[in-house]
């Protein structure tokens, strides 16, 4: 396999593949305070929220950075892809009886496979409401903005959606129990002190973030307001 002078080594994809789960990371946070706005379906909370995503499309600056969190994705997607291949071809066969770690998790092992299955969440998610919401000649609410809150709420209505929403969203948090973790420790980010604060951190982020992502679409099924 040819090899790229950004992703030439092993010890090179594991650094590229922490940043940007880390900024990856950092915009899932940006994002739940954002869409936790959904929650309000008065009026007042559903122009708010539409006024808010307007603002996210169109301001210069969160444009210029929605860029790099496009290319963050493809190449995360895209770094993980590499190291999974990497580390298969370097251990061909399996071994007749595998002892895997007391420490390992057997999320730990299918890092490649939950990041395939949000990949395609993330397509599937963009296309029902970012495609939509630029081109899909929504109508406007009362102060002159793309009514998207309508468009959530329609999609929060069916109970498959949210099924498959709150399924992605398990399939977010076992990836995330071991990314969070596992980037400072490629970053060489470890020390006696504060690698459990890390790992402790890791937890609370790896559960609490999906949690909330999930409790919207819940939340507006069950209270369609």
């Amino acid at each position: 396999m040819a090899r790229s002078a950004l992703l030439g080594s092993s010890l090179t994809k594991k650094y590229w593949m922490a940043l940007t789960g880390l900024f990856l990371c950092l915009f899932l946070v940006i994002h739940l305070a954002g869409n936790l706005q959904l929650l309000d379906a008065s009026p007042e909370g559903r122009l708010k929220f539409n006024a808010y995503a307007r603002f996210m499309t169109t301001f210069p600056v969160i444009k210029v950075v929605s860029y790099l969190l496009y290319f963050s994705i493809l190449f995360h997607a895209f770094d993980g892809i590499l190291l999974a291949v990497q580390n298969r071809q370097a251990r061909p066969t399996r071994y007749v009886k595998e002892k895997p770690s007391a420490n390992r998790t057997w999320y730990s092992g299918q890092m490649a496979l939950l990041g395939s299955l949000l990949l395609v969440f993330i397509v599937l998610h963009m296309k029902h409401f970012w495609y939509e919401m630029h081109w899909g000649g929504l109508p406007l609410d009362s102060e002159g903005n793309t009514d998207l809150f309508t468009v959530v709420a329609e999609a929060y209505r069916q109970p498959l959606y949210v099924v498959l929403y709150v399924a992605s969203m398990a399939v977010l948090a076992f990836h995330l129990l071991h990314g969070f973790q596992s980037a400072f420790q490629s970053l060489g980010l470890n020390h006696p002190r504060y690698t459990p604060i890390i790992k402790n951190v890791g937890v609370f982020f790896g559960v609490v973030v999906p949690i909330l992502f999930a409790l919207i679409p819940v939340w507006m099924f069950a209270f369609p307001g």
